[in-house]
């Protein structure tokens, strides 16, 4: 493969500009993910420590194998919602590794409400599961949770995409084979009981854990009868009468054991193999991109100066350079896994959607997987470009992308607008893992095209009305609350605490997150009927 030269003059203005706007927003996501790990009421952290429960960061130190990473997942879901205080959602989720075997791993955080279940929190873990079952990952959960929060139980509770849904996918999962293994370390109740019922081995802690389907309180309105929580489902009663839980734990530590001691069992799986290569590092150091990724998306910059610090050595075979050039696709390795890439120079044209399609293919066919970088303001408009046929090219390409059997996995570098989020792989089309850069942004178009459009269509329906055109006031009454609408619900951090991507990227950071997503996909197997495809509109 060719080394990429970079052209990149780290002592320009321009970088120097690009580098300090990026170096503060790395610095704010940083803040924003030291309150959602830390940030708690010292009422909640003594409570739980008079239970003689551990925080549920001191649980993931105990069950991860040391020194090996922790690809945390979603961790500013839900930021600033509700009273500003569920942090994470209510959940700390991410993809470890237990006695050498990937794993994806869930568990309550007892400090925030409770371990309450809010609408974030069930969006979260219907997007775990997901991930268990597309992956094939042995999924963890450990619950300490107080159950629905009744103020908002018709969020949680009825739709397809509701409480129900995390139970269908357990019998899924199970189907599947994949392993279930649950801790109870504290309440479990309501439907939240089915978890460890469900699951295809419980561990239980004593004094502490607590399964039933309707708790001390309900039990007493609905049949009179007056009980304790450990009479109605603590662990003597799981373990020794009704059958529910497995294993008796004395307290969180020992249940970690019983997790690791039950991993240790698990058979080895046996991965997708792919012709790997010896891992090395980029020519060039990541943290430049710092200053490549353009300040504001107008000013343009060469995707491959991004490639260049995220491959092996900075490695790159770049397929029909010279075709489509406002897409750039190639191949390389990351981490000595090969993978097939494609990232936006532009908008997309008729002849580089034709490309990405048979870029696609190719890498479908061989067994790929593919990642996509997005910076993308759509489709080209135009009649010209209608003439062409765009919209039929453009459904070449996302046909291909959508009917790709490999693993996919997207990062947001910077414009996310339109169809060209869909084709280029945003949350719609299911990608393996998807992150955004801390400048990215997403919606249906920028703040300043939208207000736009809108300003023309009303100026048109004044004309044909005969009616006088608009004053410039009246344009801006119509702009402005447009174009703060977009800052504030298109922007990295918004999207992240709505859960459309899997957290924000410092984009140092981002040759390792796709290294650590690329081995947890390989536990699921690559189809080999990779000719799966719709109908291409010739």
């Amino acid at each position: 493969m060719d080394v990429i030269e970079t052209k990149i003059d780290t002592t320009s203005d321009e970088y120097r500009r690009n580098y300090t706007a990026m170096e503060a927003l790395v610095s704010g996501l940083k803040e924003e993910l030291r309150k959602a790990r830390d940030d708690r009421p010292q009422k909640a952290r003594d409570r739980i420590a008079s239970q003689g429960k551990m925080p549920i960061r001191e649980k993931l130190e105990r069950l991860l194998d040391r020194n090996t990473p922790f690809l945390e997942i979603a961790p500013l879901a839900g930021r600033g919602m509700y009273d500003g205080m569920i942090h994470g959602g209510g959940l700390v989720c991410g993809v470890g590794v237990v006695c050498g075997k990937e794993a994806l791993i869930t568990g309550n955080d007892a400090t925030i409400k409770g371990g309450a279940t809010y609408p974030m929190t069930m969006k979260k873990t219907l997007r775990v599961q997901t991930m268990a079952m597309q992956n094939r990952l042995p999924i963890i959960t450990l619950i300490d949770s107080a159950g629905g929060y009744l103020p908002m139980q018709s969020e949680v509770f009825p739709d397809i995409d509701d409480g129900g849904r995390i139970f269908y996918n357990q019998s899924i999962m199970s189907k599947m084979g994949i392993p279930q293994i649950t801790a109870v370390m504290g309440l479990c109740t309501a439907g939240g009981a089915y978890v460890p019922a469900m699951s295809d081995e419980t561990i239980h802690v004593k004094g502490i854990g607590a399964i039933f389907l309707g708790g001390p309180p309900l039990v007493k309105a609905a049949t009179g009868e007056e009980v304790t929580a450990e009479q109605l489902g603590g662990v003597d009663l799981h373990c020794r009468e009704s059958g529910v839980s497995d294993y008796y734990a004395e307290n969180d530590a020992h249940a970690i054991e019983i997790i690791r001691n039950i991993f240790e069992c698990l058979p080895l799986p046996e991965k997708a193999r792919l012709p790997m290569h010896e891992p090395k590092p980029p020519l060039y150091d990541p943290k430049e991109l710092y200053g490549i990724v353009s300040k504001e998306f107008k000013v343009p910059y060469d995707v491959r100066e991004l490639i260049a610090r995220v491959v092996d050595g900075s490695e790159f075979l770049e397929f029909k350079e010279l075709f489509g050039p406002t897409l750039v696709c190639g191949w390389a390795y990351i981490h000595g896994y090969p993978v097939g890439i494609l990232g936006n120079n532009g908008v997309l044209f008729p002849d580089s959607s034709m490309k990405a399609a048979q870029f696609i293919q190719i890498c479908d066919k061989r067994k790929i997987p593919l990642i996509f970088l997005q910076n993308i303001n759509g489709f080209i408009i135009g009649r010209e470009y209608e003439r062409q046929g765009i919209a039929k090219h453009g459904h070449k390409m996302v046909m291909a992308q959508a009917c790709a059997t490999v693993p996919k996995f997207t990062v947001i570098v910077g414009a996310s607008f339109g169809a060209g989020n869909y084709a280029m792989c945003g949350r719609a089309y299911n990608p393996r893992f998807l992150w955004m850069y801390p400048n990215a942004e997403i919606a249906v178009m920028g703040g300043e095209q939208a207000s736009g459009v809108l300003v023309t269509l009303r100026k048109d329906q004044l004309a044909k009305e005969g009616l006088p055109p608009m004053s410039k006031e009246e344009e801006d009454a119509i702009r402005i609350p447009i174009i703060e609408a977009s800052k504030k619900e298109s922007n990295a951090l918004y999207s992240t605490s709505q859960l459309w991507d899997d957290g924000i990227l410092d984009p140092m950071d981002t040759r390792d997150a796709l290294g650590l997503a690329i081995s947890a996909s390989l536990n699921a197997p690559i189809p080999d009927d990779v000719f799966g495809y719709g109908i291409f509109r010739m």
